[in-house]
């Protein structure tokens, strides 16, 4: 694996396999680990915010979630075996854990929606273990209360539903007091593995299109997807 950067943000070519098989040995080391998902709107944030930036400079493991990071890493000749999106990963890491005895900390999403995605990867993958859940809040006053939470669970393995920059400064804040292991953001993940929220069909993520649907579903993620073609003009200037 060779890590690369486009537009100053780490990624780390790899497959989801290969990314779990990458949290086995953190957990088995015991070294707390934060992992960031890279894509367009992370990407274009850190080009205006220079604290979020340099979270995302130091994680230790950063995946490509998204079409069109895909199509920037061909463009700089940094071919990417795949894309990792942190919904897929989660449910890959719960399988794995279903069998290695993980415990998970879910926190973050509205209230119900983290027990909920919980329930279904129960039913999914026999012997998925959820220590618990917050809804809590990224707002600093509330930090020592939930690391307190995490720590007390036992949890091994720490996910966000905080939404972009909001879950990457909570972990490069709490990560290593929690007493988790390994901490990732993944944004809307509770809500789709509990069936609040539906994921594009299988063909439309296949060809790049997961952000067309969650627009149809969310229009009012319009101003948010202006990243999206100020990515690309970026992208299309850097030298190849």
């Amino acid at each position: 694996m060779t890590r690369f950067t486009l537009l100053g943000v780490p990624i780390d070519p790899m497959t989801e396999a290969e990314a779990v098989d990458w949290v086995t040995r953190a957990i088995a080391e015991r070294r707390p680990r934060l992992i960031i998902s890279v894509n367009p709107e992370r990407i274009m944030r850190a080009a205006r915010d220079p604290e979020f930036a340099a979270v995302l400079a130091r994680a230790d493991l950063a995946l490509a979630d998204g079409a069109g990071v895909l199509w920037a890493a061909r463009r700089i000749r940094h071919p990417l075996p795949g894309r990792v999106a942190g919904v897929d990963l989660l449910q890959s890491l719960a399988a794995r854990g279903g069998s290695e005895g993980w415990r998970f900390f879910f926190l973050g999403g509205a209230p119900g929606v983290a027990e909920a995605a919980g329930a279904a990867l129960r039913e999914r993958f026999p012997g998925f273990q959820l220590a618990g859940t917050d809804a809590g809040s990224p707002d600093r006053f509330n930090d020592a209360g939930i690391t307190q939470a995490i720590r007390s669970s036992g949890a091994q393995l720490l996910f966000l539903a905080y939404g972009a920059a909001a879950e990457e400064a909570w972990l490069a804040r709490n990560l290593a007091g929690s007493g988790a292991i390994v901490g990732m953001g993944v944004g809307g993940a509770f809500d789709f593995i509990s069936g609040r929220s539906r994921r594009a069909p299988p063909w439309m993520r296949e060809h790049g299109l997961e952000w067309l649907h969650r627009l149809g579903r969310e229009p009012w993620r319009w101003r948010r997807m202006l990243a999206l073609p100020r990515f690309v003009l970026r992208v299309l200037r850097e030298p190849r």
